[in-house]
């Protein structure tokens, strides 16, 4: 077996072990439950063993269902663990870089579980807010930083705190401006722009949708936008989608 092929399976290996820890602190952040203790079956509480853990494949092995209660378990678990294997492993082909694919792996993963808080609770921790925040402007500070790179993130953030700004925060969270900022930073003016362009045309597609779909849906449900900020900027950070690399910064 080649080495690099080793890597890969322990970067893919990673990512599903950090996705399945996002999951756990996704139902016990904020709610004054430790992560610490033996994890249980949020039906049932029976205690789970080491073999009703394993990222992706105990799920698909129970049939999506506890082994004790036989309660459903919800597809969240698989899902959020095979998103964070996919995310790590586009992680190191873009950042193959050691230095550099913590520090991105690290970002995707606080932006993974901004995804999967904001869709539960729709809201955005603060923690995961100010955290990317500080990542992002070191990020901006460690690569001798132009006019234009400073002015990203405010500049992409502020079309999000106008909309908040406008409605009292009824049509757009706060956080979701407090994202973009950071976005900005991390993406660059132009990668930056094109991944909130990504943002609204996927959540226009998606709001319509549901619209048309989903009876309990409305002009005036809320929708969390967190997801497609983050989804546009996967799109055009890993697949190197620019709409405006033409245009000089």
């Amino acid at each position: 077996m080649s080495m690099s092929l080793l890597v890969f399976m322990f970067v893919a290996a990673l990512g599903a072990i950090i996705g399945s820890f996002l999951n756990a602190l996704s139902f016990r952040f904020n709610t004054g439950r430790s992560m610490g203790g033996r994890s249980r079956c949020m039906h049932c509480r029976h205690e789970l063993a080491a073999a009703d853990l394993v990222p992706i494949f105990s799920y698909l092995f129970l049939r999506g269902k506890c082994r004790y209660c036989h309660a459903r378990i919800s597809s969240q678990y698989p899902l959020v663990e095979g998103t964070a294997l996919v995310l790590a492993v586009f992680t190191y082909i873009s950042h193959p870089d050691p230095a550099s694919f913590a520090f991105w792996f690290v970002v995707w993963m606080i932006l993974l579980f901004s995804v999967i808080y904001d869709i539960r609770h729709t809201i955005i921790p603060w923690s995961c807010s100010l955290s990317l925040i500080a990542l992002a402007f070191l990020y901006v500070l460690s690569h001798e930083p132009s006019f234009f790179d400073f002015l990203a993130g405010p500049l992409l953030a502020l079309p999000l705190f106008t909309i908040s700004l406008l409605s009292w925060g009824r049509w757009m969270g706060w956080a979701d401006g407090v994202l973009e900022l950071s976005l900005g930073w991390l993406l660059g003016l132009a990668v930056g722009f094109t991944a909130l362009v990504l943002a609204f045309w996927s959540g226009a597609i998606v709001g319509t949708l549901l619209l048309l779909v989903k009876k309990r849906y409305t002009m005036k449900s809320e929708i969390p936008f967190a997801p497609f900020l983050i989804l546009g900027a996967a799109v055009a950070h890993f697949f190197h989608v620019d709409f405006f690399s033409a245009i000089q910064w």
